[in-house]
């Protein structure tokens, strides 16, 4: 998987756009940030580090735990909240449609919930 198959992918989700707020679009070395249009809130962030490219993704907890633990190419979050994100390490042990999995739970986790009108 590719930088442009990764932001492809999250592409694909409802209200799902991509954003650069720390560097600027053209630089090699930037963090593409995959956001919900409606609150803004990510759930995926791809950069490089190290020449190996890395998404964090928004985790349950437990599910953060046990997945550290199933594969070694997913570790704590760079620049993250440990409990909530993992660093994935692309091209690593992880299965490509596990980390698709992933994103698909990361988005779940941050899309808007809708209300119920009574």
């Amino acid at each position: 998987m590719t930088r442009s198959d990764l932001i492809d992918f999250c592409l694909t989700f409802p209200a799902a756009y991509e954003d650069y707020p720390f560097d600027d679009i053209d630089n090699p070395g930037a963090w593409t940030v995959m956001r919900h249009r409606a609150n803004q809130k990510s759930f995926a962030l791809i950069y490089e580090r190290n020449d190996r490219l890395c998404v964090n993704l928004k985790c349950d907890p437990l599910e953060a735990v046990f997945l550290r633990q199933a594969f070694a190419d997913v570790t704590p979050a760079y620049h993250m909240n440990k409990v909530h994100w993992n660093t994935v390490v692309v091209g690593g042990d992880v299965p490509e449609g596990e980390i698709k999995g992933m994103i698909e739970n990361s988005y779940a986790l941050i899309k808007p919930k809708v209300r119920k009108r009574k």
